[in-house]
């Protein structure tokens, strides 16, 4: 169970006026996230996902507790580059301001694999294709938070699994993340690295665009699709380690609503920008690889450079991009 409670109704305020961004929203704690969400009358939320059926499914489902929200999916594949950069088009011509950006949708324990564009596949989706979306659509996300009374977020889901020693040694092993990096417990040490990316990724956003508040969250332990992957020996020891530990999927939205609507400061139970959180609202002590600020520069510009040699071969315009060292 959470830590605490989190009475989504009285601790979220009004949105009105304010536009939505969620990743994966189709199932899980993404659905979720869009539920709890339109019920505080935001403008429009915008979703992405892969299944069209389900998408259609979830709008429906908005419409009885608040029809006058917008809600809009578009069609993502994270783990493909060339499917990012249409989502962000699609959205771009839809959504003047961007306030809330739920980079929330994942995979876990995949068997080894490669994306399309020849990345280890976890750390593809969970990782490089948001930061190719946040790339693309950062011009909104600035554009928003100029404007008065303005209070831009973004909320990478990661998970405690990267705080639990389940990463490569170093953390993260950037000669190997174009290979299917096959190894002894493979499936969960990419998991981790992938993770382990979204907290760092976290860290160099908000230092990168002061801002913007970007923060990391674990939403908690519990079942949705992600663990359609894991073998049956996987799901059995999941099962036994989780006994008392587990949330509701309402449950697991809770820590990403906290820290895109709590109040910002340094106190307990405010949101700091480049803080990682447990449930809910809790900065647990940091680990090693979490406070490499090395680590944390080296994925910052490998992540540039790579975004950077896509979009010229993608014939975009390549932007500027910040250097750890400048």
């Amino acid at each position: 169970m959470p830590s605490q409670q989190f009475n989504t109704l009285k601790a979220i305020p009004d949105l009105s006026g304010k536009v939505i961004l969620i990743t994966g929203g189709t199932s899980g704690v993404g659905a979720e996230t869009v539920k709890q969400l339109a019920v505080h009358n935001p403008s429009k939320i915008f979703f992405t996902g892969r299944n069209t059926k389900a998408a259609n499914t979830l709008i429906e489902s908005t419409k009885l507790p608040n029809p006058h929200v917008q809600v809009r999916f578009v069609p993502c594949d994270l783990s493909d580059l060339s499917s990012v950069r249409q989502a962000s088009n699609r959205i771009a011509a839809k959504a003047t301001r961007i306030d809330l950006f739920f980079c929330n949708a994942g995979v876990m324990a995949l068997p080894p694999g490669l994306s399309k564009d020849g990345y280890e596949q976890q750390f593809a989706t969970n990782h490089l294709g948001h930061a190719l979306l946040i790339d693309l659509l950062m011009p909104v996300l600035q554009d928003t938070a100029s404007l008065p009374g303005s209070d831009v977020r973004i909320i990478i889901t990661s998970s405690q699994a990267a705080t639990m020693g389940l990463t490569p040694k170093g953390g993260i092993n950037f000669r190997a993340l174009r290979s299917e990096q096959k190894m002894f417990g493979g499936r969960w040490l990419r998991y981790g690295q992938s993770k382990l990316a979204n907290i760092l990724y976290a860290k160099a956003l908000q230092k990168q665009y002061p801002c913007i508040t970007t923060v990391s969250i674990h939403p908690g332990i519990g079942y949705t699709g992600l663990q359609g992957n894991l073998k049956l020996f996987d799901r059995f020891i999941m099962w036994i380690t989780t006994i008392g530990k587990r949330s509701s999927v309402e449950q697991l939205s809770w820590n990403g609503l906290w820290a895109a609507t709590a109040p910002k400061g340094v106190a307990k139970g405010q949101v700091q920008g480049g803080e990682y959180y447990e449930p809910v609202g809790i900065k647990p002590r940091a680990i090693d690889y979490q406070t490499n600020t090395a680590l944390e520069d080296e994925l910052w510009d490998w992540t540039q450079e790579e975004l950077e040699a896509w979009e010229l071969k993608a014939g975009l315009k390549v932007r500027h991009s910040f250097s750890s060292s400048s």
